[in-house]
């Protein structure tokens, strides 16, 4: 149905897609896999003409196309639903499957005409709902299907569904699946893209893995396992690399995390640790990883559980209590949710320390001289001047800077969410140093990280996460690559 070949994309400084081929059949589940940066919504975005590619070429049924817009794509037959549905909740069902394409009768909208086609349509896909209530009445399965539904009768060649399940429950996962299977009975050629890999088993017939913007394999998914999709997606040889360093016994229990949960984001989990401890957390993109840090540090409320600090219970229901606390988080996501690009150096690294102490007691200037030049010296943090803005350093000093920010306010529990992430090997070698520092000098961390051989190399133990949900715990020497890939691909040790 569909065979792209040579699918190149450039951006400054970085190369996302490198000659990529993504072959579809009509009437196939085609999971399309890989980590955060693989290139996955580079590649879609290609196909569908939201991005003009800068090589290779697309045959759609036979036919060279180049779609210039997602528009263009649709006439061509290439539809596509993302996990956020790009529908309008204010409109009714009927109105959504056919906005812009309305039957009219005269200048009038022929809306009992419009309701009873909307009818027939969703009764094709096993929904007996009401097309003239609103989209919003309807749970976020039934909008997924809507939104599919309008998809395929807008293109009906190619369905690429980008984490439609992300947000469902298990019922809603099963009617989703049911959807998928009757598209596919028809003929058409489905993407699933996800990072729920017990989904990918039920539901796909061949997966594509992407890694750094090249294809890594194509396989049919019944010749593979898990584990072989897990080290294909990391890109790790399963042997370890790294020696572990041997480390002094952890000291008393610094944070405890008990039941801890936030409904339809994480499962409720335990957690405890200690002084001069690393806790790793392992797992693959939508695991929990970043949740569980974003919900100990209260970036959103717990529903459920309890946090003690020292043996007294906490609250942390936001950032602020946790500052208070002395808990440190650096986000995955630098740009977004770290650094404010354009203050200066100087002002990113005191401003932690400044809104803990109050607003209204600004910390003299003498004073927040003293505390940058600190830490960039004793970070090696490489700028032209402290008064230059922070998005004008290098990823991997931004990334200091930000380590910079939090040291400044003295915490007694740092979580490191991706850490290395987008950094070049020299600023890399550093902050995995500064991390086994940091433990040896009696802070409690909790490091999520995708780096096997990192989490091998630092952590006194290692929490493995899948479906966001706690499925496993390494201690000492249980610690290594090939131990985090079986435990996060659901994999027994051989009898």
């Amino acid at each position: 149905m569909l065979h792209a070949r040579g699918i190149s994309k450039f951006f400054p400084g970085t190369i996302a897609l490198d000659d990529v081929e993504l072959v579809l059949h009509a009437g196939e589940v085609h999971a399309l896999l890989g980590e955060n940066g693989a290139g996955k919504s580079t590649l879609i975005k290609c196909l569908t003409g939201a991005y003009r590619r800068d090589g290779g070429v697309i045959i759609l049924d036979g036919a060279e196309v180049a779609p210039e817009s997602t528009a263009a794509s649709q006439k061509l037959g290439i539809g596509t639903v993302y996990q956020e549905v790009n529908l309008l909740p204010n409109l009714t069902v009927a109105e959504n499957l056919f906005l812009g394409r309305q039957p009219m009768r005269g200048p009038f909208l022929a809306r009992r005409k419009m309701n009873a086609e909307a009818r027939d349509v969703l009764a094709s896909y096993g929904l007996d709902i009401d097309p003239a209530e609103p989209l919003s009445a309807y749970s976020v399965a039934i909008q997924q299907v809507v939104a599919i539904a309008r998809a395929v009768e807008m293109s009906g060649k190619v369905l690429i569904l980008d984490e439609p399940t992300a947000s469902l429950d298990r019922d809603e996962v099963a009617l989703l699946f049911g959807v998928i299977r009757q598209l596919t009975a028809r003929g058409l050629a489905v993407v699933f893209v996800t990072h729920f890999l017990d989904q990918v088993f039920e539901i796909s017939d061949r997966a594509t893995i992407l890694r750094n913007g090249r294809i890594v394999d194509s396989c049919i998914i019944r010749d593979v396992t898990q584990r072989d999709v897990v080290t294909m997606m990391l890109g790790r040889q399963l042997e370890s690399r790294v020696e572990r360093k041997t480390v002094a016994p952890a000291g008393k229990a610094l944070v405890e995390f008990k039941g801890l949960t936030k409904r339809g984001m994480i499962e409720p989990f335990d957690l405890t640790v200690h002084e001069g401890e690393v806790v790793g957390l392992a797992g693959l993109l939508g695991s929990g990883r970043s949740e569980t840090c974003n919900l100990i540090f209260g970036v959103v409320a717990a529903d459920e559980g309890e946090t003690h600090l020292r043996g007294q219970p906490v609250s942390i229901n936001r950032p602020r209590d946790a500052v208070a606390q002395r808990f440190a988080l650096c986000p995955e996501d630098r740009k977004v949710d770290g650094i404010v690009g354009d203050l200066s150096v100087r002002d990113n690294i005191i401003i932690a320390l400044q809104a803990r102490q109050g607003w209204m007691k600004p910390i003299p200037r003498a004073k927040v001289q003293e505390i940058a030049e600190r830490y960039v010296r004793a970070l090696d943090i490489r700028l032209a001047s402290l008064d230059m803005p922070i998005r004008l350093l290098s990823g991997g000093n931004q990334q200091k800077a930000l380590l910079a920010r939090w040291l400044a306010t003295n915490p007694d529990f740092l979580i490191l969410d991706e850490p290395t992430r987008g950094i070049d090997v020299g600023a890399h070698a550093e902050i995995i140093a500064l991390i086994d520092q940091l433990r040896a000098d009696g802070m409690a961390l909790l490091v999520a990280s995708s780096e096997l051989e990192e989490l091998v190399a630092y952590s006194t133990r290692v929490i493995v996460l899948r479906d966001r949900k706690q499925v496993g715990e390494l201690n000492g020497d249980e610690i290594t690559p090939d131990n985090i890939v079986r435990a996060i691909a659901d994999e027994k040790e051989d009898a």
